[in-house]
């Protein structure tokens, strides 16, 4: 099924990153996971195999690969049981130097995107603010020009490497007047004086730092502009699709994992003189968990064919996050209660993942917003046109 998508340098590629989790990262999860902070020598790791460059330009150190790669490095991330960690390196990869790559000019892409592949530098995306949630345009964080500076005041939230990251790309308002023609996105320092940081003590993604961020009169050069000044919107929103897609193939990804760990369990696991995975009842919950899992995982990969090969697929990849992210809660759910007390228990997985994949549903756009923008096309016949930059 999926030979469509997928050829032998993908399934080698495949091989040789579990081997790397299993060697350099599985060891530490544990540790990651109760202290809240991934050590920086991973980072650098990630950076020297080249695990963050796999879409970005050979001109700036990366591989110039399809996204195929990528939905392998997301998939696998999936499956050491860490959804903080996956959400600490593909936030850097995928967010942050998504902006870099699509909005800097060469000069910025030299001292921040070259150094983020091979993971001297780790970035975040600030774009939540604390009244804001899903609606991007009503953000309230400015900047205002001076000069050959910006002076940006606000704040942000739910910034994932928000604590630890090197730099912050940032969306502010520079016309607050004008609600979507009014956003700038600009590329700073952790350093510079004004900006600090609050962690955030959250349900699940225990080893990612999550942060609010505020900005207090902090001061950049106007160089530090990404694209055109006011056409901030249209670059995030030209992300978004990216974005879903992400979150979808995390969700059928930990789906996967947790029933794959729960099929081997219930195969061991002896009730009334027989192992549990003979029971009816149980076997038939399992084909459920198994077909779902397996139809969004088809449509996922269908969507990241549309975007490696250039089509604006925001109908289809919000779909994809809005169903997915639903399946793998209901999914991870259900495997927990098939180890009974054990599921509840922390030696087993189902725990970490429970509360993990509690997120889906709500980052990178809740499911609310997400049907509305479903409704929006299918019923209203709204087009989401691709920018042109």
């Amino acid at each position: 099924m999926t030979n469509n998508y997928f050829t032998e340098e993908h399934h080698s590629f495949r091989k040789s990153f579990q081997e790397f989790l299993q060697k350099e990262v599985v060891p530490h999860i544990d540790k990651w996971e109760k202290t809240g902070k991934i050590e920086r020598f991973i980072w650098k790791k990630f950076g020297e195999m080249g695990y963050f460059g796999l879409v970005y330009p050979e001109k700036y150190g990366g591989l110039e690969l399809d996204l195929f790669y990528t939905v392998i490095f997301l998939e696998e991330l999936q499956k050491i049981n860490s959804g903080g960690f996956a959400a600490a390196m593909w936030a850097h990869n995928y967010l942050a130097m998504t902006h870099l790559n699509i909005e800097a000019n060469h000069e910025l892409k030299e001292k921040y995107l070259t150094p983020s592949i091979n993971g001297k530098k780790i970035g975040c995306l600030c774009i939540t603010e604390p009244f804001g949630g899903s609606d991007v345009a009503g953000m309230r964080t400015t900047a205002v020009k001076k000069d050959a500076n910006y002076i940006i005041n606000g704040s942000k939230t739910f910034i994932t490497n928000g604590i630890y990251s090197d730099y912050l790309i940032v969306a502010a308002k520079t016309d607050p007047t004008n609600k979507y023609k009014g956003i700038s996105i600009f590329v700073m320092n952790r350093d510079t004086k004004g900006i600090s940081a609050t962690k955030l003590d959250k349900l699940g993604w225990r080893a990612s730092d999550t942060a609010e961020i505020a900005f207090d009169n902090v001061i950049i050069p106007a160089s530090n502009l990404m694209g055109n000044e006011n056409e901030g919107f249209g670059y995030l929103m030209q992300h978004f699709a990216l974005e879903r897609l992400i979150m979808a193939i995390n969700a059928h990804a930990r789906a996967e994992f947790a029933l794959d760990y729960t099929i081997q369990y219930m195969s061991e696991r002896k009730a009334f003189g027989t192992t549990i995975n003979k029971f009816q009842a149980l076997r038939h919950n399992v084909a459920e968990m198994a077909s779902e899992i397996a139809m969004c995982k088809e449509f996922n990969y269908s969507v990241a064919n549309k975007l490696n090969n250039k089509v604006y697929a925001v109908k289809e990849a919000t779909m994809s996050k809005l169903l997915s992210t639903k399946m793998a809660d209901k999914v991870i759910y259900d495997c927990l209660q098939l180890f009974g007390g054990y599921g509840y228990m922390e030696d087993y997985p189902l725990a970490r993942l429970l509360r993990d994949s509690r997120i889906g549903p709500i980052g990178g756009g809740t499911s609310e917003i997400l049907k509305e923008v479903i409704a929006k096309i299918i019923m209203d016949k709204k087009e989401y046109q691709k920018p042109i930059y």
